[in-house]
């Protein structure tokens, strides 16, 4: 229990015995007092009183002996004072639990996380970068809170760009695309077929022979297109390692995986009434989705030509989904943000999806320092793998090896993305995302690394806690609000709200730092109190950035 939550349980009876009811004390931090609870405000609107009077009514039925001090202000705000006692008590419970207080979940759910999601035969680009990282730290969180998650990267393996790739894989020899490609060279292996598809009749209508051939299951066409899919899949391991994300090659769940199952998803939604035909095509019309012209929007599941499109392999893959597990959700950019609303509609009305089951967790986009989409100076979109090698060259300044500056160079990357709310666009700046000051994924990484220089000098650190300086109460308050910052990120699939806890946590341990010697204290009992401090702080932020998916290199 985080010590919001006991404040708040202290407290709830006497709101409750003054509501006549249940009522919320909205506990939370205060730069006023070391809490604040707020719930008299909205208690008095409900039974039409006065709020300080509602408050000191609490404040006077409250019981928080040996925890806390209360006292009304304002217009009706209740400050908490937290007695150091108990503050001491609860570090040494947060210093002796490996899981520095997170609990973990009373009834876990199994839960698919779909994110990544790159297409086989061409590059991973900046763009890919959000879902990737986002969907990573999301998996974490709910692994650590107990939930029993699968990672679903739901690549683009399967429809009519493949007829051209398979033909064009055959003109230059299967060693010579295999070597191509396990270079990591697949957007130029993508647009040599293009090139081709678009200007050569002949090869065109081969492509397109190789398209039927492809879904008609032809022996050979199947295997040249699995060695597409093999080498890509290489290339995109190769990323995933250099990124520090826990994808593996058994998390791929192409669309081809759902392939057998289209023609029997469109009987079954045929069969439900969910179908009618529009132009040629099979289409659902879910209720409340319409164009501008005020006509329904239409779910194309099946062409005027009898083939399939991504809509239906979604469908199939949300039909699947919702049937083995509690719990599906969608790491995908919000411009998808209509499709999968569309989507998800057509399975609530299959009755395949119950309240709460999906959910699509959109993000914006990577913007350059001109606030303009990120892109090479050509104009391109800036791969993913150059990227990563440019954020490691570039932290080599500021690290002694090779393994460090890596550790830099990514969580920078990694940071600059999960620090900002993921429903809206950020600015990406070397500058900023490799400071050492302000918020960067390197200026929490440094103070881990004076931390563990700091503790080296020390020797051993026993668990104590000195607590009489205004910053290092400071400190431990924050401290004691991790568990709190954890169950809010992974309740809300919110990775920021992590992430700009654990910034507040090294800006109070900097603070603490300047304010408070250490290794020169005064006394060796407030010595030993400081480093158990400094201790408990570099655990947090270890265990913290692991659930960001950071490391926590030593020493910088």
């Amino acid at each position: 229990m985080s010590i919001e939550e006991l404040l708040a349980a202290r407290l709830r009876p006497a709101f409750d015995q003054v509501a006549g009811g249940t009522a919320d004390p909205a506990v939370r931090r205060s730069q006023h007092a070391d809490y604040q609870a707020d719930g008299a405000l909205a208690l008095a609107r409900g039974l039409g009183r006065a709020p300080r009077e509602v408050a000191a009514e609490v404040v006077a039925r409250a019981d928080l002996a040996g925890l806390a001090d209360l006292e009304v202000v304002g217009p009706g705000f209740i400050n908490i004072t937290v007695h150091t006692s108990a503050v001491h008590s609860l570090l040494l419970k947060l210093y002796a639990d490996s899981r520095h207080g997170v609990p973990t979940v009373a009834a876990p759910q199994t839960v698919l996380v779909d994110y990544s999601g790159p297409n086989v035969a061409k590059e991973m680009h900046v763009g890919h970068l959000r879902s990737t990282v986002i969907g990573d730290a999301i998996v974490r969180l709910l692994e650590f809170q107990g939930h029993h998650v699968t990672r679903a990267n739901h690549l683009g393996d399967w429809g009519t760009p493949f007829g051209m790739l398979i033909e064009h894989l055959v003109d230059v020899g299967e060693q010579e695309a295999a070597h191509e490609l396990s270079v990591g060279d697949l957007t130029g292996f993508y647009q040599a077929a293009r090139r081709k598809f678009d200007g050569d009749p002949d090869f065109k209508r081969r492509a397109q022979l190789r398209v039927v051939a492809l879904q008609s299951g032809d022996e050979t066409t199947r295997r040249l297109w699995r060695l597409l899919v093999d080498e890509s899949e290489k290339y995109f391991l190769s990323v995933y390692s250099t990124l520090d994300v826990t994808l593996s090659a058994a998390d791929f769940q192409g669309e081809s995986t759902y392939n057998d199952e289209l023609a029997d998803v469109v009987d079954e939604l045929s069969a439900l009434g969910l179908l009618r035909e529009s132009d040629g095509a099979l289409c659902a019309f879910p209720d409340g989705f319409t164009g501008r012209d005020g006509a329904p929007m239409p779910v194309i599941v099946r062409k005027e030509d009898g083939g399939y499109n991504y809509s239906a392999t979604d469908l199939a893959a949300l039909r699947r989904r919702c049937r083995a597990y509690e719990r599906a959700v969608y790491v995908v950019g919000t411009p998808q943000k209509q499709h999968f609303a569309m989507v998800f509609a057509v399975g609530v009305a299959a009755g395949w999806v119950q309240p709460g089951q999906v959910e699509h967790i959109a993000f914006g986009s990577i913007l350059g320092p001109d606030g303009k989409m990120l892109k090479t100076r050509a104009g391109d979109s800036v791969k993913l793998s150059a990227l990563l090698d440019e954020a490691v060259s570039r932290a080599a300044a500021l690290a002694p090896t090779p393994d460090v500056a890596h550790s830099v160079g990514i969580g920078a990357v990694k940071y600059a993305d999960l620090s900002s709310d993921r429903v809206k666009d950020y600015v990406f700046a070397w500058d900023r995302a490799l400071s050492l000051t302000g918020d960067s994924g390197a200026y929490l990484q440094y103070a881990y690394a004076r931390i563990q220089s700091l503790l080296a000098k020390g020797g051993a650190v026993e668990p104590a806690f000195s607590l009489d300086v205004p910053s290092e109460r400071a400190l431990a308050l924050q401290l004691l609000g991790f568990p709190s910052a954890v169950t809010a990120a992974a309740t809300a699939l919110q990775p920021h709200r992590l992430a700009g806890y654990l910034h507040g946590l090294a800006t109070a341990y900097s603070a603490f730092y300047e304010e408070c010697p250490v290794l020169r204290a005064p006394t060796a009992e407030i010595r030993a109190g400081r480093l158990g401090l400094a201790d408990l702080t570099g655990r947090v932020l270890t265990l913290g950035l692991s659930l960001l998916g950071i490391r926590t290199p030593t020493p910088l």
